[in-house]
């Protein structure tokens, strides 16, 4: 069917995207809520400009909107967003968060469209190995949990990087896939972009407390 995606340039939007396509759905937009509240429930919130740049990459139009990320309240913006769509579905990367999994479902039965999670219910160490197998560049962006320190921001998610979470997890029970808010994410390459990359031209790590962000001024597309 004719889908758009819940997008923010994360690994797991990106895979859910990547997956919607491996099941044969033309991905026709992207749809990104860029939120004024980082504290937002339902969306991502660090660097997301970046999702048009990395929309652009993959030849997807991107519909970025605005919204205040009051709780509750976002969600009339997200249904504004896609409200007059020319798509049958729309596409999550929900993998175990019911809270945005019930919302996003009952927006899509109010415009009579489908909700597709396609990873929902995988295990966090498998959304991560999933994204590293398909080849996906992604490094993370935020963290804001126990265990975490400003090492972390800016690092690949790679197999000696899953195997440190894994142990992160044992130890301090964070969710490898960091679906509790842990950390945030962004794939700077992967096989869906075309050939092209984005590269971080100017950045600034911001740590406060327990938590940090890595600040990206600039970045571009380049071909690899």
């Amino acid at each position: 069917m004719r889908v758009a995606v819940l997008f923010t340039a994360g690994k797991d939007s990106t895979l859910a995207l990547g997956i919607a396509r491996e099941l044969g759905h033309d991905v026709a937009y992207t749809v990104t809520l860029d939120s004024r509240n980082p504290e937002s429930y339902m969306f991502h919130h660090p660097n997301i400009n970046l999702a048009a740049l990395a929309s652009e990459a993959i030849g997807v139009p991107n519909l970025m909107r605005k919204t205040e990320g009051v709780k509750e309240d976002e969600l009339a913006d997200l249904e504004a967003a896609i409200s007059g769509l020319d798509v049958e579905g729309i596409v999550t990367g929900a993998i175990a968060s019911t809270y945005q999994k019930s919302r996003v479902e009952s927006i899509c039965r109010n415009l009579g469209l489908e909700c597709l999670n396609p990873l929902w219910g995988m295990e966090p160490k498998e959304v991560l190995e999933t994204g590293v197998g398909m080849g996906f560049d992604t490094i993370i962006t935020s963290v804001s949990a126990d265990g975490f320190n400003e090492s972390w921001l800016g690092r690949h998610i790679d197999a000696e990087c899953i195997m440190d979470l894994e142990q992160l997890n044992k130890k301090r029970g964070i969710n490898m896939a960091f679906e509790g808010g842990e950390a945030e994410t962004l794939v700077l390459s992967c096989p869906l972009y075309c050939g092209k990359r984005i590269v971080i031209e100017d950045s600034e790590k911001v740590w406060e407390g327990n938590s940090g962000t890595l600040v990206i001024k600039k970045a571009g597309l380049v071909f690899e």
